[in-house]
């Protein structure tokens, strides 16, 4: 995953940059807010962390111009701003999160890690299929055999997980992590009770394999 780091104190840009490559981000640092803008614009990036008061161009005025843009990357800010209409300016601006300074790394990490989590790579389809059925993330639909089927919110994330990893192996931990967003010892059975509903929506008989268990370790999707 590559992160653009858009942040004018050297100090902490740098300690930002080595605890997110030591975590396995690729990082790349911009000092200004003109210099920001214009590598985000030159490349695609997973994520942008921005500083709300950058030299040259603010980060509110940043963000404003990246959407505009059409620019639809995850983009947190790092502020030391606070007050409901400081937050809803840069909500409003299409900031997805914003994280108030001082903060903990481990608190920032968890926020990259949600906003990566629900947002689509660069470029990757927005259509996933196994075998009938066709997931269409941005309309949030589910058809199967060209039929739309009626899911709940947690059902559709657990198929989406699915095939965005079809043909790997996803496992219980992984699953409970990245669907459920707990992070802590958790009985996983709970997957088995949606995977069966999701079955039974799908029409999917025990025969089909397009959502298939392994025991003891998770599940596949695969044609």
């Amino acid at each position: 995953m590559h992160i653009l780091l858009i942040e004018d104190e050297p100090g902490i840009a740098r300690f930002l940059k080595q605890g997110l490559e030591e975590e396995g981000y690729a990082v790349d640092v911009a000092d200004t807010g003109p210099a920001g803008l214009a590598q985000a614009q030159a490349r695609p990036y997973d994520l942008l962390l921005v500083d709300w008061m950058l030299p040259g161009l603010t980060g509110l005025e940043l963000c404003r111009q990246l959407r505009a843009a059409r620019h639809a990357e995850p983009l947190i800010f790092l502020t030391a701003k606070d007050t409901v209409q400081d937050t809803v300016a840069g909500l409003q601006a299409g900031a997805n999160d914003y994280i108030k300074k001082p903060f903990h790394f481990d608190e920032l990490l968890e926020r990259i890690r949600v906003q990566l989590r629900h947002a689509p790579a660069p470029g990757a389809a927005e259509r996933f299929t196994v075998g009938p059925i066709v997931l269409d993330v941005a309309t949030h639909q589910v058809f199967r055999d060209g039929q739309e089927v009626a899911l709940t919110q947690k059902e559709f994330a657990l198929l989406e997980y699915l095939l965005r990893h079809k043909g790997t192996v996803c496992r219980r931990q992984s699953i409970i992590e990245q669907v459920w967003d707990i992070h802590f010892e958790y009985n996983t059975g709970v997957i088995d009770v949606y995977m069966n509903a999701l079955r039974k929506k799908l029409r999917l008989s025990k025969e089909d394999e397009y959502l298939h268990a392994i025991r003891g370790v998770g599940y596949v999707a695969r044609d």
